[in-house]
């Protein structure tokens, strides 16, 4: 009997520490990431962008992303993610990407729930904008 309560303490431990890092790792920077400020895209950046692709990236943790912005005609038309965060749910990207182009701007709300991964998404956004028209 005091064998099998070793081994299951043993095992309820083991899998105490690794939930436990599991939570460590998911929240690290979470604060950080919440307060960032995203730098929205000047009003004229579009208007002296010439048509094309520019990609920006974020790099922040397991935030990190790289996007391509497809301007034309002074218009964000297309948004694509080229190096993906982890742990992100397809409707979240979406629903900011689609809210980019819309508003044409990242001045935008973020998604609810996913301050952190919206913000990282805008940042990237801003960047390859921000990147092509220091490029002219």
């Amino acid at each position: 009997m005091n064998r099998k309560i070793r081994k299951i303490l043993t095992v309820v431990i083991f899998i105490l520490v690794i939930v436990s890092i599991g939570i460590f790792y998911l929240s690290r920077g979470l604060n950080e990431g919440q307060n960032m400020i995203v730098d929205p895209i000047p009003q004229t950046a579009l208007e002296d962008l010439p048509d094309g692709s520019y990609r920006g990236q974020h790099d922040f943790r397991r935030w990190s992303n790289e996007v391509e912005v497809i301007i034309q005609d002074n218009e964000i038309i297309g948004i694509n993610v080229i190096e993906d965060m982890r742990f992100v749910k397809d409707d979240v990207r979406e629903e900011l990407i689609t809210r980019v182009k819309n508003n044409q701007t990242t001045d935008i709300d973020v998604i609810t729930g996913s301050t952190v991964t919206s913000k990282a998404y805008l940042q990237a956004i801003t960047t390859a904008i921000n990147l092509g028209v220091a490029g002219q």
